[in-house]
């Protein structure tokens, strides 16, 4: 087979390659600007709907951030993959989501992530939750994941376009995050005594934040027709954790809720270190490029 390449990008170039091949098995490299692959460029939101955006980017990027850590480290090399590959769904949506509140203050996906302080971030504290061990990360990925998939399964009729085109795509890989997570707590709750205490005591853990996830804002009645009303996400997640629960053989936990208060800036003791570890770089060499 033979190969053929385009003109070399130019320094400073931000795209990437893409692969195309003709029937001759010849393969040619064309270009994908990256910025493609975000949501609603060019499209400025209303302020409202910018914080409401920055509540959904920040849960999808602190998330992302804290599977990271999983990378070389999980217990099987599948895991690493499909830990990673989730990872980088979750920075896909949040990029989106963080592009478009970006709009409304004339500021880039980048500069939402890590030019922000702890007190800007809008991230629920169940997203922020420690990865403990891998039954805990378990146990925080399928609530977060059963949150999110009720979440854009309405969020798809939102009046703003924007984040209903979020979203629909978004929806498709939440489908596999929940699937992944499930498949997982089915396989620790079944397997030896050892998995099924962690993944009890992960369950246990992370309970506690659930609530949050399911409080109303004022922001809700200000975005009516456009943003979600958490509390009537709760009957579907319940539906779906209890079925799951149900055939691994768990109960709910009981104990106390937390206060929350991320959506107004109010967070947990763990995503001060994740930002600074995730910002380090940023802002050692703001605007640099490689």
């Amino acid at each position: 087979m033979s190969t053929t390449t385009g003109t070399p990008p130019a320094a400073g170039d931000t795209t990437a390659a893409t692969l195309t091949s003709d029937e001759h098995g010849n393969i040619e490299l064309g270009k994908l600007t990256l910025a493609a692959e975000v949501i609603g460029q060019g499209t400025v939101a209303p302020p409202a709907v910018a914080e409401y955006a920055l509540w959904l980017g920040d849960d999808a990027l602190v998330l992302a951030q804290n599977l990271g850590w999983w990378i070389s480290r999980a217990p099987e090399l599948e895991e690493d993959i499909a830990i990673g590959n989730i990872a980088l769904d979750l920075i896909g949506h949040a990029r989106s989501f963080l592009s478009y509140a970006g709009s409304a203050s004339g500021r880039t996906e980048d500069e939402m992530a890590y030019f922000r302080g702890e007190e800007e971030y809008r991230s629920a504290q169940l997203f922020e939750q420690a990865n403990g061990d891998f039954a805990h990360t378990i146990a925080r990925n399928f609530i977060a994941g059963c949150f999110q998939h009720a979440l854009y399964e309405r969020l798809q009729g939102s009046h703003d376009e924007t984040l209903a085109a979020i979203a629909a795509k978004s929806i498709k890989e939440v489908d596999y995050h929940v699937d992944h997570a499930t498949q997982w707590v089915l396989r620790l709750a079944g397997g030896t005594a050892k998995s099924r205490r962690r993944l009890i005591v992960g369950f246990a853990d992370v309970w506690p934040y659930v609530d949050e996830l399911f409080r109303d804002e004022p922001l809700n009645d200000e975005l009516a027709g456009v943003a979600v009303r958490q509390s009537t996400l709760r009957p579907a997640f319940d539906t779906r954790v209890a079925a799951v629960f149900a055939e691994a053989e768990l109960e709910v936990p009981v104990g106390f809720t937390a206060t929350g208060g991320g959506r107004v800036g109010k967070h947990h003791e763990t995503l001060g270190p994740l930002l600074a570890e995730m910002q380090v770089l940023a802002r050692q060499f703001p605007g640099a490029a490689w």
